[in-house]
């Protein structure tokens, strides 16, 4: 319980300390979730912030009407917990006082008391203040909260800084035409691609940094797999050894990710039956080697993965080495991005890799370059002007330890973990081609 200035806040349902209160009053408030009335008594189930609450109201017992009371409305109740081994959570409430503090002026357009709402994914987003009231719905972005806290928790226990990096920028991170571009006080500016530059400059403050942030791509595609505004999960961090260390980070993080949406979010988990895997040694491939067992000709890109390549090396890693997770590694030097660091060993590819996650890739990072020279001159084979970047740059004259990061999509992940069929599934508000509302 806290208390400022005297006065008690009120306090979220906690399940727990209700299935600690058998035979006592408690008081909750919540939304109508759905009624059954049986005639002489009814069952008014109540949702909360992440349950849905069995209560019995028995006029003969309970102080206040439910008359009129349907779902949507809202309501603050107290109630005496009881075992109940045919409600989900083991508990209901026999209710004694009940009292409406809100009735909406219209019915849901949805069928938010069902398992599930039994409509398009069109129609859902389009309603989408309305379609998250859906458990199920509801319980997906509880997840993701449990994957970005997770991310968090293990940065900050590795001693990575948080940090918070413009988003308004007068160069892209990726550049080309993927990008958008916006005016800012009769200047040219764009949304930016990245945090890249910002992280690299803060490794010669902090060593090693972390931001979870909006991510914005002027990509038009519409496909299963693409935002066009999505959370970007990135760390950079210095005084690495080859982007294997940076490889490394992200496994032990991923194994902390997993195991700590088990201990704290095994409700949504049951709940949307997500599989949640073990991680063990993560595989890697080089990209020249993955190419040749998609067999070359059936390779379609010579410089990238395609989507079918993707599947491809998941499936075989699964076979291979019993795992879901595949890193690819050295991807053709001559590809962006231009900070990738070149591989001394074999300068055609570059010290950058993808972590692909059954059959999509989530994450790309790799080492990034740190001498001054060198970046001017991979800046100028790739045919862009060192001019442009002047600012990023600044940060290679002054100095940097040899470093490298990651960034990880958020909704991929959460879209992978949960079986999900469409990206959009795993945004709140999805930003799209053709969609920029609600």
């Amino acid at each position: 319980m806290i208390t400022v200035n005297g006065n008690t806040l009120k306090e979220e349902f906690d399940l727990d300390a209700a299935k600690n209160s058998i035979g006592k009053e408690i008081s909750v408030s919540a939304t109508v979730h759905k009624v059954n009335d049986m005639g002489a008594f009814s069952f008014i189930h109540l949702r909360t912030a992440r349950y849905v609450i069995q209560t019995v109201y028995d006029p003969q017992s309970c102080q206040g009407s439910a008359e009129g009371i349907k779902e949507g409305c809202f309501v603050s109740v107290t109630g005496i917990v009881r075992e109940e081994e045919r409600s989900k959570n083991g508990i209901e409430l026999a209710l004694t006082s009940i009292k409406l503090l809100h009735k909406p002026g219209y019915d849901y357009p949805l069928h938010v008391s069902k398992w599930k709402l039994g409509c398009s994914l069109d129609i859902n987003l389009d309603n989408r203040g309305v379609a998250l009231r859906n458990p199920a719905q509801r319980a997906v972005f509880k997840f993701q909260e449990g994957v970005v806290s997770a991310f968090r928790q293990f940065m900050l226990d590795n001693r990575f800084t948080e940090i918070h990096s413009p988003k308004i920028v007068a160069q892209g991170a990726e550049g080309g035409a993927n990008i958008f571009r916006l005016e800012y006080f009769e200047k040219d500016a764009f949304l930016n691609q990245s945090p890249q530059f910002y992280k690299q400059a803060m490794v010669a403050v902090f060593d090693r940094v972390f931001e979870i942030a909006p991510v914005y791509r002027a990509e038009k595609h519409s496909t299963s797999r693409h935002l066009n505004e999505y959370i970007g999960l990135d760390f950079e961090m210095g005084f690495i050894d080859s982007m294997y260390d940076v490889m490394d980070m992200e496994t032990a993080m991923l194994r902390y990710m997993m195991q700590y949406l088990k201990d704290n979010y095994a409700q949504e988990i049951k709940m949307l039956n997500a599989d949640i895997p073990e991680i063990g040694e993560i595989p890697c491939i080089k990209f020249e080697d993955a190419v040749s067992l998609i067999k070359g000709s059936k390779a379609k890109n010579k410089f990238d993965l395609e989507p079918e390549d993707e599947v491809f090396l998941c499936d075989w890693a699964k076979k291979e080495y019993g795992t879901e997770f595949i890193f690819v590694t050295n991807f053709p030097s001559s590809k962006p991005p231009f900070y990738a660091m070149d591989d001394k060993e074999d300068p055609r590819t570059a010290c950058k890799f993808d972590l692909l996650f059954r059959g999509l890739e989530i994450t790309t990072g790799g080492q990034r370059i740190h001498d001054y020279e060198e970046q001017l001159e991979k800046m100028k084979r790739q045919g862009l002007d060192p001019d442009d970047f002047k600012c990023y740059l600044d940060s290679h004259k002054y100095g940097l330890p040899p470093h490298g990061g990651l960034g990880i999509g958020l909704e991929r992940l959460v879209m992978k973990l949960l079986g999900l069929q469409n990206v959009r599934e795993a945004s709140l508000f999805p930003r799209d081609i053709t969609r920029l509302l609600p």
